[in-house]
């Protein structure tokens, strides 16, 4: 019974950073020069202007991220969805980290964060 709690907690949490990297391709994309785009990175608009090639660069980015977790979840073979989910997980935990060296702290708590607890989940869904 708790094994199969854990195989749909992986589930979820691998399905929530892939939203998660959904939302911040969207962000960076398509909305990173409006008003909301700006409050979310905290930037002037001329800030953004100046930097937006390189948030959509970076979008396409978390957009592979997004990409390589769904396909773990929609794999049919169980074994390669584990190896699927533990590389991309992992990619998104050491870019979280990275972030937060080089750009803002608070990367680590919603980009680190939770591919960690996925990762976590994951291992107690192999237990």
């Amino acid at each position: 019974m708790m094994h199969e709690f854990w195989v749909v907690a992986s589930f979820l949490l691998t399905a929530f950073v892939a939203l998660l990297h959904c939302y911040i391709l969207v962000l960076e994309m398509f909305l990173w020069e409006t008003p909301f785009g700006r409050a979310v990175f905290r930037m002037s608009k001329e800030n953004a202007a100046v930097t937006a090639v390189l948030a959509k660069n970076q979008g396409l980015y978390n957009g592979f991220l997004a990409a390589g977790l769904f396909w773990s979840l929609l794999s049919s073979d169980p074994l390669f969805q584990v190896y699927l989910k533990v590389f991309f997980l992992s990619c998104v935990l050491i870019a979280g980290f990275f972030g937060a060296i080089t750009a803002k702290k608070e990367i680590l708590y919603y980009q680190a964060v939770p591919a960690a607890v996925a990762l976590a989940v994951l291992y107690l869904s192999l237990l």
